[in-house]
Parts: structure tokens; sequence; C-alpha cells
């Protein structure tokens, strides 16, 4: 089993800075990207910032420029620095990761976060 223990949510006005933190703790063989994934109300989820294991990085052009994806040397666990915070930003948060390993269908392994709340309001 795999868990992905989501931190950092919580109420932001708008122009502040919130730091998400997700740690992934069980058997991580050939964990691969992580990243972080938000869905609003209404809304679909969508992709906010991916980080391979070398460093590499990928972000939705809505926050590029606001938000920073970074990953720890032992690369179980990434962080979402979110500045500049907009009432758009308002989400449940997802951290995600991948594995290189597959099921004996041959799909990827992926797991999931149960999500954390950022709220930016005044």
């Amino acid at each position: 089993q795999v868990q992905l223990a989501e931190s950092g949510g919580g109420l932001a006005q708008p122009g502040g800075s919130l730091r998400l933190s997700c740690a992934a703790s069980g058997r991580l063989f050939s964990l691969n990207a992580m990243g972080w994934y938000r869905q609003a109300p209404k809304k679909q989820r969508e992709l906010v910032a991916v980080i391979d294991t070398d460093g590499l990085t990928k972000y939705a052009d809505s926050v590029k420029g606001r938000f920073t994806i970074s990953r720890d040397g032992a690369k179980n666990t990434i962080y979402l620095q979110m500045n500049s915070l907009k009432a758009e930003d308002t989400a449940v948060y997802y951290c995600h990761a991948d594995f290189l390993a597959v099921t004996p269908q041959g799909r990827s392994y992926e797991y999931w976060g149960q999500g954390t709340q950022v709220t930016v309001s005044s």
C-alpha cells in the first residue's frame, strides 16, 4: 500500500502565500513522477504542476510564475509553493504519484492523496 499525506492547505488572502507538502510512504519501489492537481467546485480536476525524478517540471499556464513545485533529495516528498494567490486558486488540491511498475494488465500504478482544501478569500 502507498499513502500520500498532504498538508499545508488552509485559508489565505488574495495576494498571499501557502506552501503545500506531500509525503509518500509505504511501498515506494519504482516511484517516478509526482505532482499536484486541483479540483474547484463545478469544475473538472486539472493538472497544476508535476516534477519527475530528475527535477524537470511542468506547470499549468494559469499558475506559471506564481507556483513552484519542488522535490526533496529522497524523491518521496514534494512541495508546492503558492504565491500571489487568487480567488480562482480556491480548490481541493490533490497529490499524485506515478510508478514505473505496472499492473498485470499493463497499466501504470497511480496513487492519489485525499486532498487538502485551499481557500483564497478576503
